[in-house]
């Protein structure tokens, strides 16, 4: 019997991890980029001297890196290795209240406490309030398809039925945190983590309010390397499994015959495989690659509010910053005006929070000595044809300001590299329709059940993976539907 192939349609994270899967499945896996290089997002680049990882930078949860090892009988630590941080990220208030979230879930107690005045035990009762929420729907919501019956004839998922309202899924994440808290910067401390998959505070449900637990009970990693090196390890992995990889080939079409993905044209030519599995932004895979099947479209799905994109400007600093860590945050005075101006105005605010990572400081070649290099990044809308040069100009302009008032210094004359990513060259670059970097946004108390599922109901052997579809945006998310897929697929017999 020949080996049953499979082709994997874009070489984003989700796509590699795919490829590792199938590929122990006893798949011959075949992934083609369009681009001349693997990762997606979580790519790397140099500019005079500074190297800079383009697209995430916080990494939890090293485990689902480590499990794809283990799966093809190698050793993570040959592959791939990372550190905890002590400190997950430094806060600047305007106010100038500046706190440090330790990974000591004790520690970080005592720090909230001392720094906001805040009850020790309303943090705790947090705490044990976002592991309730993880109990509840992890081995449901994150590690299994919803869009399977045999997912709800499971004893875990009943169980979980019955506690659903402890989730909060009824009310906003930050009406939940003023109920806990009554301090404001506390409640905006935390009010942040709906930025994790581009959602707003003001209208998300309290559900992802479990994305604290994520953090502190896992931790927060830096990968030697940095975090393009999660995607080198990957790729090498896949290529000792025989994985291809073609770059610079864009796929055109998904070829259906009948009801049935039969495979991919690229470059005019037909690439037959036994399945599809595609990692590129389920708008596009539909609009572009089905476009020539309208009637299979997702309408509902494809009308979805798209979660919010990034303005990044990346820097080269001639100074280094003591105060400064990997990850630092520079807060909005006024955060629901700012989430007003992204999701109403659909524009930037003149007070945006600032996000700014250093890899610098833990790996010391990407900038040369006694410089910095910073990825300086704030969350705008998707792009829906706003005037994005006028407003790089004036964003660019009042991050400098922010900064330079908060470090007690100008950092204008410290900028001798500059590179900037707005929600265009999202799109353009990593085929996310409008620069969302989270395909469908969590605005909706419903929103983890109306992701797109990641087996097509319409056309057989068509899959999906990857930040677009369940269970979501991110990098535990994107390797996770791809262990989905993988659970998805047939066994070679």
């Amino acid at each position: 019997m020949p080996q049953p192939k499979a082709i994997i349609v874009g070489a984003g994270i989700a796509g590699i991890a795919t490829a590792i899967r199938l590929a122990v499945k006893g798949f011959k896996v075949s992934v083609y980029e369009a681009n001349a290089y693997p990762g997606g997002k979580l790519s790397e680049f140099e500019q005079q001297g500074y190297r800079f990882d383009a697209g995430p930078s916080l990494f939890t949860m090293p485990q689902y890196v480590d499990e794809l090892f283990v799966l093809a009988g190698k050793d993570p630590r040959r592959y791939f290795n990372c550190q905890q941080l002590d400190t997950v990220c430094n806060y600047f208030y305007e106010d100038g209240t500046r706190l440090s979230a330790y990974a000591d879930s004790e520690k970080l107690v005592e720090e909230l406490s001392a720094k906001t005045n805040e009850d020790r035990e309303n943090i705790r009762k947090y705490a044990a309030n976002s592991r309730l929420i993880y109990d509840i729907t992890n081995h449901v919501f994150l590690e299994r398809s919803l869009h399977r019956l045999s997912t709800y004839l499971r004893w875990p998922t009943i169980k979980s039925i019955f506690r659903l309202p402890g989730i909060d899924a009824m009310r906003s994440m930050h009406k939940a945190n003023t109920s806990f808290f009554k301090d404001k910067r506390l409640v905006q401390f935390y009010d942040r983590y709906a930025t994790y998959n581009g959602s707003n505070p003001y209208r998300a449900p309290a559900t992802l309010n479990v994305i604290p637990y994520f953090e502190q009970h896992f931790g927060a990693y830096f990968p030697d390397g940095g975090m393009y090196s999660i995607t080198s390890s990957l790729v090498k992995l896949a290529e000792e499994l025989a994985v291809s990889f073609y770059y610079n080939s864009p796929v055109e079409q998904i070829v259906v015959e009948g009801s049935k993905a039969t495979g991919v044209k690229v470059k005019g030519d037909l690439v037959e495989a036994e399945m599809v599995i595609s990692n590129m932004d389920v708008w596009f895979t539909y609009k572009k690659l089905l476009g020539h099947l309208p009637g299979i479209h997702p309408k509902k799905i494809l009308q979805q509010e798209r979660s919010s994109s990034a303005l990044i400007f990346y820097w080269g600093i001639s100074k280094q910053f003591t105060q400064l860590d990997l990850h630092n945050i520079f807060f909005s005075a006024d955060y629901e005006a700012e989430f007003n101006s992204i999701w109403k105005d659909q524009t930037i605010g003149h007070d945006p929070t600032v996000y700014l990572n250093i890899s610098s400081k833990l790996k010391a070649d990407d900038a040369p000595k006694g410089h910095e290099n910073w990825f300086v990044m704030i969350n705008v809308p998707a792009n829906k044809g706003q005037d994005w040069d006028a407003l790089i100009d004036l964003a660019r302009t009042n991050i400098i300001n922010k900064l330079s008032r908060l470090l007690g210094e100008d950092i204008t004359p410290l900028i001798q590299s500059e590179s900037i990513l707005d929600p265009r060259s999202i799109e353009s670059r990593t085929s996310s329709y409008q620069g969302s970097l989270y395909g469908t946004s969590s605005n909706n108390q419903f929103a983890a059940f109306l992701r797109h599922a990641n087996r097509s109901s319409k056309i057989k052997n068509l899959y999906f993976c990857g930040g677009s579809v369940h269970p979501g945006g991110g990098i535990p998310l994107c390797l996770l539907s791809a262990k989905i897929v993988g659970n998805l697929t047939p066994a070679i017999s």
